[in-house]
């Protein structure tokens, strides 16, 4: 047996598939703008998006007129949908900037096919994250009175208050998401521009587009700024679900006073953000024939991310639980047996399921590589991140330290429908997105597909 050196591409290194060129690449992603028919599919999808958003409207229109007592909301439960809603949606809206921008300062070449999808799911996953907090102050009209603004009366907020800090979270991580989304746009929108047949078309996407010619001086200020948000909105990620979660840990509930929470919610927002990727990105890329620049090895990378994710997310739980009985404390101790063996224990061992048990499935290659198995797992962690955040909210308020105030929560029709209207603004949105703007950046997917081309390939030994 001998051993010689041979010189190929590894399959790590195919991110594009079949026979492509620059201008077939070009017009493969921007076709999708200008001229082909949106599938029937799409159409059914708008559909249900178009209802969801009659219901917010419903919903949002009957809360101003009456208040928040039509909400399940109650004593003890003070807490209910609007926090669990808010805390998932901000969760999901973390993977578009972990995707676009620690994957783009960690030069990983993969995220060329997904991050612009991910990253206007960040953008409309924080909008519906930001209207609950809205919604539930019970005078949404007043909401800019958290805003430390000059007034006549000299009120300012209490900046001692954790609705203070969620606002400034959120409108950062909002105005960065959008400026790097933007940005990231720009070159692409000039591509509509040249291409575009119609008049609207071609004034739209000028105007946006703000003079861009492709020069070299265009490109070196894009490279920049691009590079600049990627660095400012990394540390957002982490920040802004710890902001998040110090809601919680700042109490004296049980449940929640614990350290833990920080690390625990950024893992399961990235957790829960890859798993919505997945669950988009399946669909579309059916839809619209993009198998050859979203192959099943970007599907597969997601899935190994989720996999890793999840494990911490489980491990969490382990320690979680171990706090409880190892703290000496008895009502963290009575906590974590109400979880379990509580009015409430069904859904908290669904939660075990969905994110602790089903996930392991992801260890087996043929499952990684199974389109069926990847859109019905990204399904079943999104249910079970939400389970989640209502085990967290709901468990620890609706028993505390005095029996005597004990209750349970039953959330309200309109509860669900506030909540089924957010699906239904974020479908919209989604919806419309791949309609009317590239859903895989061309500018970087010509530039990976350039640097593909004119790279070595790597050698390998190979024993003969």
């Amino acid at each position: 047996m001998k051993t010689e050196t041979l010189k190929h591409k590894t399959q790590e290194e195919v991110l594009i598939e079949g026979e492509h060129n620059y201008a077939t690449l070009t017009d493969k992603i921007s076709d999708i703008v200008l001229e082909q028919k949106p599938p029937r599919q799409w159409f059914i999808v708008f559909g249900f998006a178009f209802f969801g958003l009659t219901c917010l409207m419903v919903a949002a229109g009957w809360l101003f007129i009456i208040g928040v007592g039509i909400w399940g909301v109650n004593i003890p439960v003070g807490w209910g949908f609007a926090i669990i809603n808010f805390v998932w949606w901000i969760g999901i809206g973390h993977a578009g900037t972990l995707i676009s921008a620690i994957l783009l300062l960690m030069r990983q070449r993969w995220r060329n096919s997904i991050n612009r999808l991910a990253e206007t799911m960040t953008l409309f996953a924080v909008m519906c994250a930001g209207m609950f907090p809205i919604l539930h102050l019970g005078r949404p009209w007043i909401f800019y009175w958290l805003i430390p603004y000059p007034n006549a009366l000299g009120v300012w907020p209490q900046f001692r208050s954790p609705l203070v800090w969620d606002v400034f979270a959120v409108t950062t991580y909002l105005t960065v998401s959008l400026l790097f989304w933007y940005v990231g746009l720009i070159p692409d929108l000039a591509t509509l521009r040249d291409k575009a047949k119609s008049k609207l078309g071609q004034v739209l996407s000028g105007i946006f587009a703000l003079g861009w010619r492709g020069a070299a001086s265009h490109w070196h200020r894009y490279e920049s700024a691009y590079l600049l948000l990627a660095g400012l909105s990394t540390p957002l990620v982490v920040s802004v679900h710890s902001v998040v979660s110090l809601d919680f840990a700042v109490s004296i509930i049980p449940g929640w006073h614990t350290t833990i929470f920080p690390p625990y919610f950024v893992a399961g927002a990235i957790y829960s953000g890859f798993a919505m990727v997945l669950t988009l990105v399946i669909p579309i890329r059916k839809w619209w024939h993009l198998e050859d620049l979203v192959t099943m090895r970007h599907l597969e990378w997601m899935a190994r991310i989720m996999l890793a994710t999840g494990l911490i997310v489980f491990y969490g739980y382990l320690v979680e639980a171990f706090y409880g009985f190892y703290s000496g404390n008895p009502y963290e101790w009575f906590m974590i047996k109400n979880r379990a063996l509580g009015p409430y224990s069904n859904i908290y061992w669904a939660l075990i399921l969905c994110n602790g048990i089903m996930p392991q499935f992801l260890w087996i290659k043929s499952v990684r590589n199974s389109i069926a198995w990847l859109f019905f797992l990204s399904l079943v962690v999104n249910t079970g991140m939400w389970l989640e955040r209502f085990v967290i909210v709901i468990t620890s308020l609706h028993r505390d330290y005095m029996p005597s105030s004990w209750g349970m929560y039953t959330p309200t029709i309109w509860d669900w429908l506030t909540w089924i209207g957010t699906f239904g603004f974020f479908l919209t949105g989604m919806v419309l997105f791949v309609r009317f703007l590239p859903t895989i950046p061309i500018a970087e997917i010509k530039h990976l597909f350039h640097s593909m081309k004119h790279e070595k390939p790597k050698e390998v030994e190979v024993k003969v």
